[in-house]
C-alpha cells in the first residue's frame, strides 16, 4: 500500500469545510500574476488578560510573498502574528511558529483552540458543536504572556496559495512543504529583526511531522536557524507505528493501549480489577502490548493454540472486544473495526480523533463507522470562529474561500532518509539528529489518552529509540483526544505545560 493511502487513513482528518479547487480555479490562478501587487496586510492593536496579567500586543494578519531565485513571487503564505509590547530586547522575548497538520490544514485549530488571545468555546464534554451562534471569548490561557506567536497557514491552506505560473505540487510534499515554511520563517525573522530571539516550533498532528522536517531544513547547513524548543501536539513521526495494515504488526502494538484507554472510558472493561486506578490499568496495558501481544503477533501460527487463546482472552479484557471477535480477527483489530465494534450493541461508533465522542450508526452490522464523530462534532464552530474573528476583530477583507482542511489533493511522501513511496515515513531520526547537533534543543510531546489518530503509546515507542536525549525530552498526557484542548481541564493543563516549557521550568 502506498503511503498516500496510509496518510489518508492515519493523518488526514476531515474537519474542514472547504474542498479542493477544481481545474477551472487552477487555470484562473495560474493566469494570475503578482507583478505590481503588494501583499495584503492588516494591522491592529489589542490587549488580553492571559495567565492573570494584562498583555498589550500588535496583531499583523496578512500575506508574505515567497520568491524564486529570479526574485519572482511564486507563493503567498498567510499568517497571523502576535507581538507583545514592552520587549525592546529580542533576547528576552521568545517567538513561537505555530501550525496545524493534515497535511492540508490551516492553523485555525491551535489558533482558536488554545494559544491565540481569543478562542472558540465548545462543550467540555464530547458533544456536537451544533450551529451558530458560537461563543468566541477572550483566552486567559493564551501563551502571549511568555512568547510572541506566528500562526502559519502553509501553501494550499487558509488563504495561502501559489502565484503566477507556480504549481501547487511544488509545495505539497514532506520536504517541499518544509522548504516553503522555512523560507517564510527566515523572512519573518529578517523583517521583524528577531534573529536573536529564542525560537520555538509548535505543531499538531502532521504539524509534528512538519516540525521534524523543519528541523532538518532549518538546522542543516551553515545558514543555521537553531531552535530552542519543539512542542509536538498529538505526535506522528513514525507512521509505521500508527498503521494497522496487513503485515505491519507493530502498528497494532502502538494502538493497543489507546484501545484500552477508550474501553476504560466507555466502561467496557472491569474497573474493579484495577481498583479504579486508570494509570495502573494503562501501565499493565503497555506491558502486555510489548511483552505478550507483540511476541504473539510475530509468532503467528507458530504459537500453540492454548497460548494464542490465552493472549486473545487477555487482549479482550483490555480492549473491551469479545474474545471470540479477537480470535476470529487473529488478534489484529484494525482501527476502523475497533471504532465500530466497541459499542456495537448500543448502535454507536467511537471517534478516531477523540474516542470519547460517539456517533449513531444507521447500519447495525456495518464493519466500519459511517464517519468520525469527533470530526463532525467540532468543525463548524472553528470555521465560523476564525472567519468571524478575522473579519470583525482584525479587519481582514479577503473574500476568497478559506481552506480549513482538505485543499491538498496529492502529497509527495518521499522524504529520502525519512522514508518515502511504498514505505512508512519516519521523520523521528531528524528530531533525534537535531537534538544531538543542538545542545539547547528541548522537546515536549503532548498526548491525549483517547487519541486514536496519533496514539500516545506509538509516540512513547518512537521517542524511546536510541539517540534521543531523554533529559531534554518531556511527555505530558491529557484525558482527552487528538485536539485535547476542547476538553476544558486539558486546555488549562496543556497551556500550563507549554508555558512552563517555554520558560524552561
Amino acid at each position: 500500500m502506498k503511503i498516500t493511502t496510509l496518510a489518508a487513513a492515519f493523518v488526514l482528518f476531515a474537519a474542514g469545510c472547504a474542498v479542493a479547487q477544481d481545474d477551472e480555479d487552477d487555470k484562473a490562478k495560474a493566469a494570475q500574476s503578482a507583478d505590481g501587487v503588494e501583499p495584503r496586510v492588516y494591522e491592529t492593536d489589542a490587549r488580553v488578560t492571559a495567565n492573570g496579567g494584562l498583555v498589550r500586543y500588535k496583531v499583523i494578519a496578512g500575506e508574505t510573498f515567497i520568491k524564486n531565485e529570479k526574485g519572482e513571487p511564486v507563493a503567498s503564505i498567510f499568517s497571523t502574528s502576535y507581538i507583545a509590547e514592552g520587549y525592546p530586547d529580542p533576547r528576552t522575548r521568545p517567538v513561537a511558529f505555530i501550525f496545524n497538520g493534515g497535511p492540508g490544514s490551516a492553523s485555525l485549530w491551535l489558533h482558536m483552540g488554545v494559544f491565540g488571545p481569543k478562542r472558540v468555546r465548545l462543550p467540555s464534554d464530547p458533544d456536537d458543536d451544533g450551529a451558530a451562534p458560537y461563543d468566541l471569548i477572550s483566552n486567559e490561557h493564551s501563551i502571549i504572556d511568555v512568547a510572541d506567536m506566528v500562526f502559519i497557514d502553509p501553501v494550499g491552506t487558509g488563504w495561502s496559495k501559489t502565484l503566477g505560473e507556480a504549481k501547487t505540487d511544488d509545495y505539497w510534499g514532506v520536504k517541499e512543504d518544509a522548504a516553503s515554511v522555512r523560507e517564510f520563517i527566515r523572512r519573518w525573522l529578517m523583517e521583524h529583526k528577531r534573529w536573536n530571539s529564542p525560537k520555538y516550533l509548535m505543531g499538531e498532528s502532521y504539524g509534528t511531522t512538519r516540525s521534524a522536517a523543519l528541523l532538518a531544513a532549518l538546522e542543516a547547513g551553515w545558514t543555521d536557524i537553531a531552535m530552542n524548543g519543539v512542542v509536538l501536539i498529538s505526535t506522528v513521526l513514525n507512521f509505521g507505528l500508527d498503521a494497522t495494515d496487513a503485515g505491519n504488526d507493530v502498528g497494532y502494538v502502538g494502538l493497543m493501549p489507546g484501545y484500552a484507554a477508550t474501553a476504560w472510558y466507555h466502561h467496557q472493561v472491569d474497573h474493579t480489577q484495577w481498583d479504579g486506578d486508570f494509570e495502573r490499568f494503562l501501565d499493565d496495558a503497555r506491558r502486555f502490548a510489548t511483552d505478550e501481544y507483540m511476541p504473539a503477533l510475530l509468532k503467528g501460527q507458530l504459537m500453540p493454540q492454548a497460548e494464542r487463546d490465552a493472549v486473545a482472552a487477555k487482549l479482550a479484557s483490555f480492549i473491551g472486544i469479545s474474545q471470540s471477535y479477537v480470535s476470529r480477527a487473529h488478534l489484529r483489530i484494525s482501527l476502523r473495526r475497533f471504532m465500530r465494534e466497541l459499542l456495537r450493541d448500543e448502535g454507536l461508533s467511537v471517534g478516531r480523533l477523540d474516542a470519547r465522542f460517539t456517533g449513531v450508526e444507521a447500519d447495525g452490522v456495518g464493519e466500519r463507522p459511517e464517519y468520525d464523530p469527533s470530526a463532525y462534532g467540532i468543525d463548524a464552530a472553528y470555521t465560523a470562529g476564525i472567519l468571524d474573528y478575522f473579519s470583525r476583530d482584525l479587519g481582514v477583507e479577503i473574500t476568497e474561500p478559506y481552506v480549513t482542511l482538505g485543499g491538498v489533493r496529492r502529497w509527495n511522501w518521499d522524504a529520502e532518509d525519512g522514508g518515502g513511496e511504498n514505505s512508512y515515513v519516519n521523520v523521528a531520526p531528524w528530531v533525534e539528529r537535531a537534538m544531538r547537533q543542538n545542545k539547547d534543543l528541548r522537546v515536549l510531546a503532548a498526548n491525549g489518552y483517547y487519541d486514536l489518530a496519533t496514539p500516545f503509546f506509538a509516540t512513547e515507542l518512537t521517542l524511546a529509540q536510541p539517540g534521543f536525549d531523554r533529559s531534554r525530552l518531556t511527555l505530558t498526557y491529557y484525558e482527552s483526544g487528538h485536539m485535547m484542548y476542547i476538553h476544558h481541564p486539558s486546555l488549562e493543563a496543556l497551556a500550563r505545560d507549554v508555558r512552563a516549557f517555554v520558560r524552561g521550568e
